[in-house]
C-alpha cells in the first residue's frame, strides 16, 4: 500500500509549526481518522515516530505529525526551548489544522504521545472534550514523581546542577542574551537531563537531520510543575496507555496511576522494555500494532474501516 506524504504547516501563536501530514493512496468516500503527534522531550518528527505514523497511515488513519515551534523545522524562537505550557498550546493548533484537512473526519481525532508528549496529550484532550481518543506511549505524567525517579536513580547531584543551570539560563533570558544550553541524552555524568548510559547511541541511530542534543536548560525550572495527571480525571474519551516495565527515565507507576484516574475508559498495557526501546525494532511493532488494535476497537465505526497490522 503506497502512502501519500506531504509537508503542512499552520500557525500557533506568534509562529508557524511545520509537519507532515500521511495518508495511504488508496480512494475512499469515507471521512477518516487523524492521529495528531509530535515526539517527545526535545524531539523532532524526523527522531524515531515517522515508523508510527506511517504505520498508522498503512492502517487507514491520516497522520499529522509536527514540529514544536522552536524545534525541526518548525519556525519560533528562543529555538531548543522545551515549554510544556507552548507545546500543548501546539497540539491544540495542530488539532485545528488536522480538523481542516479534507477527507479527515474532523469528530474523529486521535492524540499520540510519547515520553514528554505523552503526559501533553492528557492535558490537552482534557481540554478538548471533542477528541474521540488518546494513546499515551511511555508518558511523563507527573513532574514531582519524575524528578524523584530521577533522584532515586543518580542521586540528587544531577538534579541540583540541572537547576543550577536552569536558573542561569532564565537570568540570561531576562538580560535579553543567548540561552544557556543542556544536552537532551548523554552518559552517566554528562549534565544531561536524560542521563544513561548508551541512550545517546540509541537515540542518534534513530534522529534525522534536524534533530539537536540540546535544549535550554531553564526547562529544569519547570519540569517539576508540569503535572498532566493532575487532568487525567477530565479525559473522558477512550485511552491508552502504555508502559515500560524497565524504564529509567519515567517512573511507571506513575503512568499506570493515571490510567486509573482517567475519567473515562482507558486500558493500560505492559511491557518488559525501557524508555528508548518503543521506538525501533520487534518492540516499536508491538507497541504500534496495540495502538492500532486499540483504535480499531474504540473509534466510532472504525471496526471495518481500519487495518490491523504493523
Amino acid at each position: 500500500m503506497a502512502i501519500e506524504s506531504r509537508e503542512i504547516t499552520f500557525p500557533s501563536g506568534d509562529a508557524t509549526c511545520a509537519g507532515i501530514h500521511l495518508r495511504d493512496e488508496s480512494p475512499s468516500a469515507e471521512l477518516r481518522p487523524c492521529v495528531v503527534m509530535a515526539h517527545g522531550f526535545g524531539g523532532t518528527v524526523d527522531a524515531g515516530i515517522l515508523g508510527f505514523a506511517e504505520g498508522f497511515a498503512s492502517a487507514g488513519f491520516d497522520v499529522l505529525a509536527f514540529d514544536y515551534r522552536g524545534f525541526g523545522r518548525s519556525g519560533g524562537s528562543p529555538r531548543q526551548n522545551v515549554s510544556y505550557r507552548l507545546q500543548r498550546a501546539d497540539y491544540h493548533s495542530a488539532i485545528r489544522a488536522a480538523r481542516s484537512i479534507d477527507g479527515v473526519d474532523p469528530a474523529q481525532i486521535v492524540l499520540w504521545g510519547t515520553s514528554y508528549s505523552g503526559g501533553h496529550v492528557l492535558a490537552v484532550a482534557a481540554d478538548d472534550f471533542q477528541v474521540a481518543a488518546v494513546v499515551a506511549m511511555t508518558p511523563s505524567v507527573d513532574g514531582l514523581a519524575t524528578l524523584w525517579h530521577l533522584v532515586r536513580a543518580g542521586g540528587p547531584g544531577p538534579v541540583t546542577r540541572l537547576a543550577g543551570a536552569g536558573l542561569r539560563d532564565t537570568i540570561r533570558a531576562a538580560f535579553g542574551r543567548g540561552p544557556r544550553l543542556v544536552p537532551i541524552i548523554g552518559p552517566v555524568g554528562s549534565g544531561a537531563v536524560m542521563a544513561k548510559d548508551g541512550a545517546l547511541e540509541t537515540m542518534a541511530a534513530l534522529a534525522g537531520p534536524t534533530w539537536r542534543n540540546e535544549v535550554c536548560a531553564r526547562v529544569a525550572l519547570e519540569i517539576a510543575i508540569n503535572r498532566p495527571v493532575t487532568s487525567v480525571r477530565r479525559v473522558r474519551v477512550p485511552l491508552l496507555v502504555q508502559v515500560g516495565d524497565n524504564d529509567t527515565v519515567v517512573p511507571q507507576a506513575a503512568a499506570l496511576a493515571a490510567a486509573d484516574r482517567a475519567g473515562g475508559p482507558a486500558q493500560a498495557l505492559r511491557y518488559p522494555v525501557d524508555h528508548f526501546d518503543v521506538y525501533a525494532g520487534p518492540w516499536q511493532a508491538r507497541l504500534l500494532a496495540d495502538q492500532i488494535d486499540f483504535l480499531a476497537r474504540n473509534l466510532r465505526g472504525s471496526g471495518q474501516r481500519l487495518t490491523v497490522t504493523a
